[in-house]
Protein backbone atom coordinates (compact mmCIF):
# COMPACT_ATOMS: atom_id res chain seq x y z
CA UNK A 1 0.00 0.00 0.00
CA UNK A 2 2.70 2.56 0.80
CA UNK A 3 4.50 1.80 -2.90
CA UNK A 4 1.02 2.46 -4.57
CA UNK A 5 0.29 5.65 -2.45
CA UNK A 6 2.71 7.70 -4.75
CA UNK A 7 1.86 6.30 -7.73
CA UNK A 8 -1.91 8.04 -7.62
CA UNK A 9 -0.28 11.27 -6.23
CA UNK A 10 1.79 10.88 -9.46
CA UNK A 11 -1.02 10.02 -11.86
CA UNK A 12 -3.34 13.13 -10.47
CA UNK A 13 -0.09 15.58 -11.02
CA UNK A 14 0.20 14.20 -14.24
CA UNK A 15 -3.85 14.35 -15.36
CA UNK A 16 -3.16 17.70 -13.69
CA UNK A 17 -0.48 18.92 -16.28
CA UNK A 18 -2.76 17.75 -19.00
CA UNK A 19 -5.71 19.65 -17.62
CA UNK A 20 -3.87 23.00 -17.13
CA UNK A 21 -2.74 22.47 -21.15
CA UNK A 22 -6.44 23.38 -22.33
CA UNK A 23 -6.94 27.27 -22.19
CA UNK A 24 -10.35 27.98 -21.17
CA UNK A 25 -12.32 30.62 -23.10
CA UNK A 26 -11.74 33.63 -20.60
CA UNK A 27 -7.78 32.53 -20.89
CA UNK A 28 -8.15 32.76 -24.67
CA UNK A 29 -10.59 35.87 -24.76
CA UNK A 30 -7.68 37.37 -22.36
CA UNK A 31 -4.86 36.77 -25.14
CA UNK A 32 -7.65 37.72 -27.88
CA UNK A 33 -7.58 41.62 -26.11
CA UNK A 34 -3.53 41.04 -25.73
CA UNK A 35 -3.22 40.53 -29.10
CA UNK A 36 -5.65 43.46 -30.23
CA UNK A 37 -3.97 45.49 -27.86
CA UNK A 38 -0.37 45.00 -29.46
CA UNK A 39 -1.58 45.00 -32.66
CA UNK A 40 -1.76 41.20 -33.51
CA UNK A 41 -5.48 41.12 -35.21
CA UNK A 42 -5.03 39.02 -38.45
CA UNK A 43 -7.45 39.24 -40.42
CA UNK A 44 -10.25 40.35 -37.83
CA UNK A 45 -10.30 44.66 -38.79
CA UNK A 46 -10.68 42.75 -42.49
CA UNK A 47 -13.50 40.74 -41.73
CA UNK A 48 -15.27 43.55 -39.89
CA UNK A 49 -14.40 45.74 -42.39
CA UNK A 50 -15.99 43.66 -44.97
CA UNK A 51 -19.03 43.08 -43.14
CA UNK A 52 -19.66 46.90 -42.82
CA UNK A 53 -18.62 47.48 -46.31
CA UNK A 54 -21.75 44.56 -47.30
CA UNK A 55 -24.65 45.91 -45.01
CA UNK A 56 -23.35 49.56 -46.29
CA UNK A 57 -23.54 48.73 -50.15
CA UNK A 58 -26.62 46.75 -49.46
CA UNK A 59 -28.48 49.58 -48.53
CA UNK A 60 -27.73 52.12 -50.92
CA UNK A 61 -28.00 49.94 -53.73
CA UNK A 62 -30.51 47.50 -54.47
CA UNK A 63 -29.05 45.28 -56.75
CA UNK A 64 -25.98 44.92 -54.29
CA UNK A 65 -27.18 41.80 -52.52
CA UNK A 66 -28.78 40.25 -54.84
CA UNK A 67 -28.04 36.27 -56.18
CA UNK A 68 -26.54 37.71 -59.50
CA UNK A 69 -24.27 39.73 -57.88
CA UNK A 70 -23.61 37.60 -55.00
CA UNK A 71 -22.63 35.31 -57.84
CA UNK A 72 -20.61 38.14 -59.69
CA UNK A 73 -18.75 39.26 -56.90
CA UNK A 74 -17.08 35.74 -56.37
CA UNK A 75 -16.11 35.34 -59.46
CA UNK A 76 -14.96 38.96 -59.54
CA UNK A 77 -12.67 38.53 -56.97
CA UNK A 78 -11.32 34.85 -57.86
CA UNK A 79 -8.01 36.18 -60.13
CA UNK A 80 -7.33 39.12 -57.58
CA UNK A 81 -7.05 36.73 -54.37
CA UNK A 82 -5.54 33.82 -56.07
CA UNK A 83 -2.32 36.23 -57.04
CA UNK A 84 -3.07 37.49 -53.42
CA UNK A 85 -2.27 34.15 -52.37
CA UNK A 86 1.07 33.91 -54.31
CA UNK A 87 1.75 37.48 -52.98
CA UNK A 88 1.58 36.10 -49.12
CA UNK A 89 4.16 33.56 -49.68
CA UNK A 90 6.54 36.35 -50.96
CA UNK A 91 5.81 39.03 -48.06
CA UNK A 92 6.00 36.42 -45.21
CA UNK A 93 9.38 36.00 -46.29
CA UNK A 94 9.68 39.51 -46.22
CA UNK A 95 9.84 40.09 -49.92
CA UNK A 96 7.97 41.65 -52.73
CA UNK A 97 6.98 41.65 -56.02
CA UNK A 98 6.22 44.21 -58.15
CA UNK A 99 6.08 42.00 -61.58
CA UNK A 100 3.81 39.28 -60.34
CA UNK A 101 0.76 41.47 -62.43
CA UNK A 102 2.55 40.96 -65.52
CA UNK A 103 3.71 37.74 -65.34
CA UNK A 104 0.02 36.51 -65.11
CA UNK A 105 -0.55 38.99 -68.33
CA UNK A 106 2.69 36.89 -69.83
CA UNK A 107 1.45 33.53 -69.13
CA UNK A 108 -2.12 33.97 -70.44
CA UNK A 109 -0.48 35.55 -73.37
CA UNK A 110 1.87 32.76 -73.96
CA UNK A 111 -1.12 30.52 -73.38
CA UNK A 112 -3.43 32.04 -76.21
CA UNK A 113 -0.67 32.43 -78.68
CA UNK A 114 0.66 28.94 -78.53
CA UNK A 115 -2.75 27.53 -78.58
CA UNK A 116 -3.78 29.71 -81.82
CA UNK A 117 -1.29 29.89 -83.66
CA UNK A 118 1.34 27.07 -82.84
CA UNK A 119 -1.93 24.43 -82.82
CA UNK A 120 -0.79 23.63 -79.37
CA UNK A 121 -3.99 21.21 -77.65
CA UNK A 122 -5.71 23.65 -74.78
CA UNK A 123 -4.02 21.79 -71.92
CA UNK A 124 -0.89 21.46 -73.39
CA UNK A 125 -1.21 25.54 -73.82
CA UNK A 126 -2.20 25.62 -69.87
CA UNK A 127 1.09 23.63 -68.80
CA UNK A 128 3.37 25.23 -71.20
CA UNK A 129 2.31 28.80 -69.47
CA UNK A 130 2.20 27.56 -66.02
CA UNK A 131 5.97 26.51 -66.80
CA UNK A 132 7.22 30.05 -68.14
CA UNK A 133 5.31 31.71 -65.02
CA UNK A 134 7.16 29.50 -62.61
CA UNK A 135 10.59 30.33 -64.42
CA UNK A 136 9.65 33.72 -64.22
CA UNK A 137 9.66 33.16 -60.44
CA UNK A 138 12.65 31.20 -60.66
CA UNK A 139 15.02 33.53 -61.83
CA UNK A 140 13.97 36.55 -60.13
CA UNK A 141 14.53 34.33 -56.85
CA UNK A 142 18.24 33.80 -58.19
CA UNK A 143 18.50 37.61 -58.87
CA UNK A 144 17.30 38.08 -55.23
CA UNK A 145 18.82 35.06 -52.94
CA UNK A 146 22.32 34.42 -55.06
CA UNK A 147 23.03 37.71 -56.53
CA UNK A 148 21.48 39.52 -53.72
CA UNK A 149 19.94 42.55 -55.84
CA UNK A 150 16.63 43.81 -53.38
CA UNK A 151 13.58 41.88 -54.50
CA UNK A 152 12.06 45.51 -55.16
CA UNK A 153 14.92 46.93 -57.61
CA UNK A 154 14.79 42.99 -59.45
CA UNK A 155 10.83 42.76 -59.54
CA UNK A 156 10.40 46.89 -61.16
CA UNK A 157 12.65 45.73 -64.04
CA UNK A 158 10.64 42.43 -64.36
CA UNK A 159 7.59 44.97 -64.10
CA UNK A 160 8.99 47.01 -67.14
CA UNK A 161 10.91 44.12 -69.44
CA UNK A 162 7.90 41.59 -69.48
CA UNK A 163 5.42 44.44 -70.60
CA UNK A 164 7.54 44.57 -73.88
CA UNK A 165 7.61 41.07 -73.82
CA UNK A 166 4.47 40.80 -73.63
CA UNK A 167 3.66 43.18 -76.50
CA UNK A 168 5.90 41.41 -79.02
CA UNK A 169 4.29 38.28 -78.09
CA UNK A 170 0.93 39.32 -78.40
CA UNK A 171 1.82 42.07 -81.40
CA UNK A 172 1.18 45.47 -81.73
CA UNK A 173 -2.71 46.33 -80.81
CA UNK A 174 -3.12 42.23 -81.05
CA UNK A 175 -6.18 41.05 -79.31
CA UNK A 176 -6.65 37.41 -78.80
CA UNK A 177 -10.22 35.63 -78.44
CA UNK A 178 -10.49 33.16 -75.61
CA UNK A 179 -12.60 30.45 -77.09
CA UNK A 180 -11.47 27.43 -75.30
CA UNK A 181 -14.72 25.98 -73.26
CA UNK A 182 -12.55 24.71 -70.33
CA UNK A 183 -10.77 27.99 -69.77
CA UNK A 184 -14.25 29.99 -70.54
CA UNK A 185 -15.72 27.44 -67.41
CA UNK A 186 -13.32 28.91 -64.91
CA UNK A 187 -15.24 31.89 -64.72
CA UNK A 188 -18.69 31.69 -66.66
CA UNK A 189 -19.59 28.28 -65.25
CA UNK A 190 -21.36 27.47 -62.16
CA UNK A 191 -21.58 23.81 -60.47
CA UNK A 192 -24.69 21.78 -60.09
CA UNK A 193 -26.91 22.10 -57.52
CA UNK A 194 -25.88 18.62 -56.32
CA UNK A 195 -21.90 19.28 -56.00
CA UNK A 196 -22.68 22.95 -54.62
CA UNK A 197 -24.10 21.30 -51.39
CA UNK A 198 -21.30 18.10 -51.16
CA UNK A 199 -18.68 20.76 -52.04
CA UNK A 200 -20.12 22.42 -48.68
CA UNK A 201 -19.99 19.90 -46.58
CA UNK A 202 -16.72 18.23 -47.63
CA UNK A 203 -15.44 22.18 -46.59
CA UNK A 204 -17.05 22.24 -43.31
CA UNK A 205 -16.27 18.75 -42.47
CA UNK A 206 -12.11 19.97 -43.63
CA UNK A 207 -12.28 22.48 -40.69
CA UNK A 208 -13.46 20.04 -38.32
CA UNK A 209 -11.04 17.30 -39.23
CA UNK A 210 -8.24 20.19 -39.50
CA UNK A 211 -9.10 21.31 -35.80
CA UNK A 212 -9.13 18.03 -34.08
CA UNK A 213 -5.88 16.70 -36.11
CA UNK A 214 -4.29 20.24 -34.93
CA UNK A 215 -5.52 19.70 -31.28
CA UNK A 216 -3.92 16.21 -31.81
CA UNK A 217 -0.81 16.88 -32.18
CA UNK A 218 -0.68 20.29 -29.85
CA UNK A 219 -1.00 17.63 -27.31
CA UNK A 220 1.25 15.30 -28.67
CA UNK A 221 3.76 17.89 -28.58
CA UNK A 222 2.63 19.22 -25.05
CA UNK A 223 1.81 22.49 -26.03
CA UNK A 224 -1.17 24.33 -24.70
CA UNK A 225 -4.44 23.31 -26.44
CA UNK A 226 -7.79 25.78 -26.88
CA UNK A 227 -10.93 24.84 -25.35
CA UNK A 228 -13.20 22.50 -27.87
CA UNK A 229 -15.77 24.55 -27.83
CA UNK A 230 -14.00 27.18 -29.21
CA UNK A 231 -13.02 24.24 -32.20
CA UNK A 232 -17.14 23.69 -32.40
CA UNK A 233 -17.83 27.73 -32.57
CA UNK A 234 -15.43 28.09 -35.40
CA UNK A 235 -17.09 24.98 -37.26
CA UNK A 236 -20.53 26.32 -36.36
CA UNK A 237 -19.66 29.50 -38.02
CA UNK A 238 -18.04 28.02 -41.27
CA UNK A 239 -21.09 26.01 -41.46
CA UNK A 240 -23.38 29.01 -41.03
CA UNK A 241 -21.42 31.18 -43.65
CA UNK A 242 -20.49 28.13 -45.54
CA UNK A 243 -24.25 26.68 -45.80
CA UNK A 244 -26.22 30.28 -46.06
CA UNK A 245 -24.17 31.41 -49.35
CA UNK A 246 -24.53 27.44 -51.60
CA UNK A 247 -28.38 28.09 -50.65
CA UNK A 248 -28.04 31.64 -51.79
CA UNK A 249 -25.98 30.63 -54.83
CA UNK A 250 -28.24 27.85 -55.65
CA UNK A 251 -31.55 30.10 -56.05
CA UNK A 252 -32.60 30.59 -59.78
CA UNK A 253 -30.58 34.21 -61.05
CA UNK A 254 -31.18 36.29 -64.09
CA UNK A 255 -33.38 38.35 -65.61
CA UNK A 256 -34.42 35.65 -68.04
CA UNK A 257 -37.15 33.48 -67.02
CA UNK A 258 -36.39 30.84 -69.58
CA UNK A 259 -32.64 30.55 -68.94
CA UNK A 260 -31.51 31.13 -65.62
CA UNK A 261 -28.60 30.46 -63.77
CA UNK A 262 -27.95 28.65 -60.40
CA UNK A 263 -24.98 26.98 -58.56
CA UNK A 264 -21.99 27.92 -56.98
CA UNK A 265 -19.41 29.39 -59.10
CA UNK A 266 -16.71 27.41 -60.44
CA UNK A 267 -14.53 29.94 -59.59
CA UNK A 268 -14.95 29.25 -55.78
CA UNK A 269 -13.60 25.42 -56.84
CA UNK A 270 -10.86 26.69 -58.14
CA UNK A 271 -9.43 29.25 -55.35
CA UNK A 272 -10.57 26.40 -52.85
CA UNK A 273 -7.82 24.09 -55.16
CA UNK A 274 -5.48 26.57 -54.67
CA UNK A 275 -6.33 27.36 -51.15
CA UNK A 276 -6.34 24.33 -49.50
CA UNK A 277 -3.65 22.35 -50.24
CA UNK A 278 -0.99 25.72 -49.84
CA UNK A 279 -2.36 26.19 -46.65
CA UNK A 280 -1.11 22.53 -45.88
CA UNK A 281 2.18 23.32 -47.16
CA UNK A 282 2.22 26.78 -44.98
CA UNK A 283 0.54 24.97 -41.76
CA UNK A 284 1.58 21.69 -41.67
CA UNK A 285 5.12 21.34 -43.14
CA UNK A 286 8.51 22.18 -42.11
CA UNK A 287 8.68 24.04 -45.18
CA UNK A 288 6.02 26.18 -43.95
CA UNK A 289 7.56 26.32 -40.37
CA UNK A 290 11.09 27.54 -42.39
CA UNK A 291 9.17 30.22 -44.36
CA UNK A 292 7.89 31.61 -41.26
CA UNK A 293 11.40 31.38 -39.74
CA UNK A 294 12.91 33.06 -42.58
CA UNK A 295 10.48 35.95 -42.73
CA UNK A 296 10.89 35.91 -38.66
CA UNK A 297 14.47 36.01 -38.58
CA UNK A 298 16.60 35.12 -41.66
CA UNK A 299 20.38 35.00 -39.92
CA UNK A 300 18.56 33.06 -37.39
CA UNK A 301 16.95 30.83 -39.45
CA UNK A 302 20.19 30.77 -41.96
CA UNK A 303 22.42 29.26 -38.24
CA UNK A 304 19.37 26.96 -37.74
CA UNK A 305 20.54 25.17 -40.68
CA UNK A 306 17.83 26.33 -43.09
CA UNK A 307 18.66 26.84 -46.74
CA UNK A 308 17.73 30.95 -46.72
CA UNK A 309 19.09 31.38 -50.71
CA UNK A 310 16.79 28.26 -51.83
CA UNK A 311 13.98 28.72 -49.99
CA UNK A 312 13.56 32.38 -51.66
CA UNK A 313 13.83 30.47 -54.75
CA UNK A 314 10.96 28.36 -54.11
CA UNK A 315 8.97 31.47 -52.83
CA UNK A 316 9.18 33.42 -55.87
CA UNK A 317 8.85 30.03 -58.17
CA UNK A 318 5.57 29.52 -56.24
CA UNK A 319 4.45 33.41 -56.17
CA UNK A 320 5.11 33.01 -59.80
CA UNK A 321 3.46 29.97 -61.04
CA UNK A 322 0.15 31.10 -58.55
CA UNK A 323 0.53 34.42 -60.64
CA UNK A 324 0.00 32.42 -64.16
CA UNK A 325 -3.38 30.86 -62.73
CA UNK A 326 -4.46 34.36 -61.87
CA UNK A 327 -3.75 35.43 -65.48
CA UNK A 328 -5.40 32.66 -66.92
CA UNK A 329 -9.02 33.03 -64.67
CA UNK A 330 -8.75 36.77 -65.88
CA UNK A 331 -8.85 35.60 -69.45
CA UNK A 332 -11.80 33.48 -68.31
CA UNK A 333 -13.39 36.55 -67.15
CA UNK A 334 -12.70 38.62 -69.84
CA UNK A 335 -12.76 36.66 -72.94
CA UNK A 336 -9.75 38.02 -74.53
CA UNK A 337 -6.21 38.56 -74.08
CA UNK A 338 -4.02 41.80 -74.90
CA UNK A 339 -0.90 43.50 -74.35
CA UNK A 340 -1.83 45.13 -71.32
CA UNK A 341 -3.17 42.27 -69.48
CA UNK A 342 -1.73 42.01 -65.70
CA UNK A 343 -0.40 45.60 -65.68
CA UNK A 344 -2.40 46.79 -62.99
CA UNK A 345 -3.59 44.03 -60.81
CA UNK A 346 -0.50 43.70 -58.51
CA UNK A 347 -1.40 46.57 -56.82
CA UNK A 348 -4.35 45.16 -55.96
CA UNK A 349 -3.14 41.70 -54.99
CA UNK A 350 -0.82 43.86 -53.05
CA UNK A 351 -3.56 45.49 -51.10
CA UNK A 352 -5.90 42.44 -50.82
CA UNK A 353 -3.00 40.51 -48.73
CA UNK A 354 -1.88 43.28 -46.44
CA UNK A 355 -5.53 44.54 -46.05
CA UNK A 356 -6.45 41.32 -44.90
CA UNK A 357 -3.44 40.77 -42.00
CA UNK A 358 -0.40 40.12 -43.75
CA UNK A 359 2.56 42.20 -42.47
CA UNK A 360 5.13 43.81 -44.76
CA UNK A 361 7.85 43.12 -42.53
CA UNK A 362 7.50 39.17 -43.30
CA UNK A 363 6.84 36.42 -40.54
CA UNK A 364 3.29 36.71 -39.65
CA UNK A 365 -0.41 36.51 -42.35
CA UNK A 366 -1.99 32.92 -43.81
CA UNK A 367 -3.21 32.34 -46.81
CA UNK A 368 -6.86 33.09 -45.69
CA UNK A 369 -6.22 36.82 -45.28
CA UNK A 370 -5.52 37.01 -48.69
CA UNK A 371 -9.30 35.75 -49.56
CA UNK A 372 -10.50 38.00 -46.44
CA UNK A 373 -8.40 41.02 -48.22
CA UNK A 374 -9.58 39.94 -52.18
CA UNK A 375 -12.78 39.89 -51.13
CA UNK A 376 -12.60 43.62 -49.42
CA UNK A 377 -11.20 45.09 -52.51
CA UNK A 378 -13.66 43.27 -54.80
CA UNK A 379 -16.66 44.91 -52.74
CA UNK A 380 -15.30 47.97 -52.85
CA UNK A 381 -14.80 47.77 -56.29
CA UNK A 382 -18.00 46.27 -57.12
CA UNK A 383 -20.07 48.49 -54.77
CA UNK A 384 -18.81 51.59 -55.63
CA UNK A 385 -19.47 50.66 -59.48
CA UNK A 386 -22.94 49.92 -58.87
CA UNK A 387 -23.12 53.68 -57.65
CA UNK A 388 -22.24 54.61 -60.55
CA UNK A 389 -19.11 56.61 -58.55
CA UNK A 390 -15.92 57.71 -60.41
CA UNK A 391 -13.71 55.04 -61.01
CA UNK A 392 -11.09 57.62 -59.53
CA UNK A 393 -12.76 57.32 -56.22
CA UNK A 394 -12.53 53.56 -56.28
CA UNK A 395 -8.76 53.48 -56.42
CA UNK A 396 -8.75 56.59 -53.29
CA UNK A 397 -10.78 54.38 -50.91
CA UNK A 398 -8.76 51.72 -52.37
CA UNK A 399 -5.65 53.55 -51.82
CA UNK A 400 -6.89 54.78 -48.20
CA UNK A 401 -7.62 51.16 -47.04
CA UNK A 402 -4.52 49.96 -47.66
CA UNK A 403 -2.52 52.74 -46.15
CA UNK A 404 -4.73 51.95 -42.86
CA UNK A 405 -3.65 48.19 -43.01
CA UNK A 406 -0.32 49.71 -43.30
CA UNK A 407 -0.11 51.91 -40.66
CA UNK A 408 -1.80 49.57 -37.90
CA UNK A 409 1.02 47.01 -39.54
CA UNK A 410 3.78 49.24 -38.90
CA UNK A 411 2.36 50.72 -35.46
CA UNK A 412 2.04 46.63 -34.62
CA UNK A 413 5.69 46.01 -35.39
CA UNK A 414 7.28 49.00 -33.33
CA UNK A 415 5.25 48.53 -30.36
CA UNK A 416 6.42 44.83 -30.23
CA UNK A 417 9.68 46.15 -30.57
CA UNK A 418 9.25 48.35 -27.88
CA UNK A 419 8.17 45.70 -25.49
CA UNK A 420 9.88 42.86 -26.51
CA UNK A 421 6.98 41.15 -27.91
Amino acid sequence: MSKKQPQDSNQTHLDDENTSQVLTLKQEATNFLNGVRHGRMGSFPAVIGFLVLVVLFSFLSPVFFTQLNFANLLQQSAPLIILAMGLVFILLIAEIDLSAGVTSGLASAIFVVVLKNFGFPWWLSIILSLLVGMTIGVVIGIMVAKVGIPSFVVTLAAFLAFQGLQLMVIGQGGLYRVETPAILALENDNLSVGFGWALAIILVGFVLINGLVSRRRRTKNGHANRAISTLYFRVAITALVVFTSVYFLNLPRGSNPEFQLQGVPVAVLVVLVVLIPCTYLLNRTPFGIHVYAVGGNPEAARRAGINVSSLRIIIFMIGSGLASISGLMAASRVGTVDAAAGRTIVLSGVAAAVVGGVSLFGGRGKLTDAVVGGLVIAVIDNGLGLLSLPAGLNLAVTGGVLLMAATADALSRKHGTLTGR
